[in-house]
């Protein structure tokens, strides 16, 4: 059966002729840089967020630098952050010379453990960056609860988030900015790299504009060392085109998930938790399981596309060594990373491919 883990190609095939005519409409008007559709897009964005301001840059990993940039976190602080998530969120916070500072993580979300963070704040602390990892969103009123009794700033952390709400606000509205990516895979995703801050405070959006522009308010003018950062305007006309769809496609994740949560039911797998205050938008349907090594080895058997997000905790990476961190120090996170397994999530997925997945790992754990 041919399946894939994220269909892109599938998704264009849909939505073809709108795309082409954005990108053919670009591609006469010669603006390929700042084109008119960036600014659309960032309004658009801002407007279906319930923010008050949208930066558009060039990737998710320039939106996290650009946000700590702007809050002037630099050489000797301190940023908490989850030790579950890609390297892109620390690795920001230590280009910048400051220290990644972790918490353990909920077990069943996966997400920051927000009983967690006092404990991990001291006077050099400046920051906290909850991920809304998978697509679930982090506990961000306990986190800004704790954020303003001590005076930090939040960065959402929204690469895998982009849609999901929290007590029916988006994420990337609670904080004090929000960071996303548009890369491929993403639920929105562009046809190359991209990202987005956005924030409903003026002050820090315009220094958050003139980072990603040099350090730049004026062309040739430069008031802060800045970075050059820029969301190409052909991909930022796509994504115009694809965010009308956002919504029905995130519902339609959701639906699949409800779907595989039913077929594996009565198995060893753990499925994923939603939580009630939150709305999951299953950038991907990660399961914990029991033998995974072998179960990987059968879905690679069967062609079945599965990853593992992530293998190795951050704390744990051969870049972070100077951090200090050992094994035992996340006692969750580690397990996490010894469990969990993702399947196949996207717009295109059939019930039959889900059928397919869940009969073979069915089948998997009826002979052990």
């Amino acid at each position: 059966m041919n399946m894939q883990m994220v269909d892109v190609v599938g998704q264009y095939a849909k939505i073809k002729t709108e795309v082409d005519e954005a990108i053919h409409r670009v591609l006469a008007s010669g603006q390929f840089i700042m084109g008119k559709d960036v600014a659309d897009l960032e309004q658009e964005i801002a407007a279906y967020l319930g923010v008050k301001h949208a930066v558009a840059c060039a990737s998710g990993t320039d939106a996290l630098q650009i946000a700590m940039m702007a809050m002037n976190i630099g050489p000797g602080d301190e940023v908490i952050t989850s030790p579950f998530t890609f390297v892109a969120t620390a690795e920001t916070i230590g280009i910048l010379g400051a220290r990644p500072v972790y918490v353990d993580i909920d077990p069943r979300t996966y997400n920051i453990d927000p009983a967690k963070i006092e404990a991990a704040i001291t006077p050099k602390t400046k920051a906290i960056i909850p991920v809304h990892l998978y697509g679930q969103p982090a506990e961000m009123d306990a986190i800004m609860a704790i954020a303003r009794a001590r005076g930090l700033k939040v960065i959402e952390d929204a690469a895998q988030g982009l849609g999901a709400s929290y007590r029916g606000t988006k994420v990337c509205a609670i904080g004090d900015c929000g960071c996303i990516s548009f890369f491929p895979s993403k639920n929105l995703g562009a046809f190359g790299d991209g990202g987005m801050i956005v924030t409903s405070d003026p002050a820090l959006a315009d220094r958050l504009r003139m980072i990603a522009a040099h350090g730049s308010r004026v062309r040739y003018y430069h008031e802060v060392l800045g970075v050059n950062s820029r969301l190409d305007t052909i991909q930022a006309a796509i994504l115009r085109v694809k965010a009308k769809h956002l919504d029905a496609w995130n519902a339609e994740r959701r639906r699949a998930a409800a779907r595989y949560t039913a077929l594996l039911a009565g198995t060893p797998v753990v499925t994923p938790f939603i939580a009630p205050e939150g709305e999951h938008i299953f950038h991907q349907y990660t399961i914990r399981v029991p033998e995974r090594d072998g179960l990987d080895q059968r879905l690679k058997e069967k062609g079945i596309p599965h990853a593992i997000y992530y293998p190795v905790p951050l704390h744990l990476q051969k870049a972070f060594a100077m951090s200090g961190y050992r094994e035992g120090d996340f006692p969750v996170t580690e397990q996490a990373t010894r469990e969990v397994l993702s399947l196949p999530m996207h717009t295109e997925l059939t019930e039959e491919q889900q059928q397919f997945v869940c009969t073979t790992i069915r089948e998997f754990y009826a002979g052990r």
